[in-house]
């Protein structure tokens, strides 16, 4: 069972990062298209590629992923680290759908510095993401935050920001 589902994971994280990188490019299409016909056809193109084929990937990456997470109980602060990378491509995923509904009018523009920055962005994170899970750094919160984790400390913190007496 966890062979299938890490397969599964796998494979749909690729479409879904693949999906992603590919997308900048698709909407760079829309600089070049002046008939309303054919920008039409791009824009059917352009939904069809993300409802049918990334949206559905994203969806199972996640479900794989969590399945894997309670198969094989992975707390570690790495694994920290590769779910806020995750949560920052969801946030990509759903920006880039967002952009999907306004590119397409017909005075929407696409500009390079966009695609330049939209496109290495997302590479950026996909890569971030393939090293943390590669090398699976052994990283100690506690250097990072020492005084947070100790007991009591959160009332402390809570309580100087709402202006709150918890003790």
């Amino acid at each position: 069972m966890m062979a299938v589902l890490k397969f599964v994971h796998i494979a749909t994280i690729s479409i879904w990062a693949a999906g992603l990188v590919c997308l900048p490019f698709l909407f760079a299409q829309r600089k070049d298209v002046a008939k309303p016909e054919a920008l039409h056809r791009l824009h059917a193109m352009v939904r069809f590629f993300y409802v049918v084929i990334l949206s559905p990937a994203a969806f199972v990456a996640i479900g794989s992923g969590t399945g894997l997470i309670f198969l094989r109980s992975t707390f570690e602060p790495w694994f920290a680290l590769k779910l806020a990378l995750v949560g920052v491509m969801v946030v990509i995923h759903i920006l880039s759908g967002l952009l999907i509904l306004k590119l397409f009018d017909e005075t929407a523009r696409y500009s390079t510095l966009r695609f330049v920055i939209v496109t290495g962005g997302t590479l950026a994170v996909v890569s971030a993401i393939l090293a943390v899970v590669s090398a699976k750094p052994d990283i100690d919160i506690s250097r990072l935050t020492p005084d947070w984790l100790a007991p009591g400390r959160l009332s402390e913190i809570a309580g100087d920001l709402l202006g709150w007496d918890f003790q």
